[in-house]
């Protein structure tokens, strides 16, 4: 049988070759022998004969070599790892549980450096084979979770769930939610409208459940309840026009709702609630397009720049 990288198997100690270590092969006189290095072998050295379970992958010389280190992935798995390092010219470096690191490809990362992943950040990946049958991991793909995820309970509707980033698109980020002793997860997207900030490839997200699918995956927002995102958001917008000069803005319940999104990171239906709170506060007028602060709005506004500045002297 072939000695493929990336597999565990379990082999019989052939021979000791100090100070290297022991040759392993098959029950079989013409099968292919592995090192096992001494430096590999974790708790007691085997002896002559003795069937010794490892995993295969290829050293920095490109030999096919042995460990009885436990991998935290194996051929054709999917799993989650964690970055360790990043190389501009090659991609991702994941830990992978044996003292050495699995490539992630940089042409698996999207086109966007912002949305790279950063250190520490979990990827989920494939492993593969490149040509020469090394070890390389791939962005997993949909069909990939469909086997390994379980549908979204009722019971999680406005809950919130950690979730990590699995795809990024231009209208939103796929995401597998955690589904703590449920298993492997359940899938979700975050739309950008719901996003408070743009979310990179891996990045661990704290969202709430908007939307429980009828094929069992979910939909999420980063923004709070409504309620609470409406007084947010006033705040926002109230200290957004004290900072301008004369107290207004060129926005209004008419500014078009890609402009209210670039510019405020927020829906237009969001930002109207914002402003209706502060219309009915009496902190706000509008004319045309434009939105002003009042006097009132004004003083608070002042107020509220003084205490934050306050909290943050002290």
């Amino acid at each position: 049988m072939t000695l493929v990288a990336g597999t565990i198997m379990t082999l019989l100690a052939r021979r000791e070759v100090p100070p290297y270590g022991w040759f392993l092969a098959e029950d079989e006189e013409d099968a292919p022998e592995v090192l096992l290095p001494y430096g590999e072998i974790i708790g007691d050295r085997p002896e002559a004969g003795d069937e010794v379970g490892v995993f295969l992958f290829h050293d920095d010389k490109g030999r096919i070599t042995a460990t009885t280190r436990e991998p935290l992935l194996t051929y054709g798995e999917m799993g989650r790892l964690k970055m360790a390092d990043f190389h501009p010219r090659f991609g991702c470096f994941l830990e992978i549980g044996i003292g050495r690191q699995l490539l992630l490809p940089i042409k698996e990362l999207p086109e966007k450096k912002e949305l790279w992943p950063q250190e520490g950040d979990e990827l989920h990946v494939v492993m593969k084979h490149d040509k020469e049958g090394r070890m390389l991991a791939r962005m997993a793909k949909i069909e990939d979770f469909e086997s390994a995820v379980f549908r979204a309970p009722s019971s999680w509707h406005h809950e919130e769930k950690l979730a990590w980033v699995t795809d990024t698109f231009r209208d939103g980020v796929f995401v597998l939610v955690d589904g703590g002793v449920l298993g492997f997860g359940a899938l979700g997207y975050i739309p950008t409208a719901s996003m408070t900030r743009p979310l990179r490839l891996g990045e661990k997200v704290l969202a709430r459940v908007t939307q429980i699918k009828d094929d069992g995956r979910v939909t999420l927002s980063m923004r709070s309840s409504k309620e609470k995102g409406r007084v947010e958001d006033a705040d926002k917008l109230l200290a957004f026009l004290h900072a301008r000069p004369g107290g207004s803005m060129p926005y209004s319940d008419e500014s078009p709702a890609d402009t209210i999104q670039r510019r405020f990171g927020i829906s237009k239906s969001a930002f109207k609630r914002a402003v209706g709170k502060l219309m009915k506060d009496g902190l706000v007028t509008q004319d045309g397009n434009w939105t002003k602060l009042t006097e009132a709005g004004a003083a608070k506004a002042a107020a509220s720049a003084s205490d934050s500045g306050s909290s943050g002297a002290e």
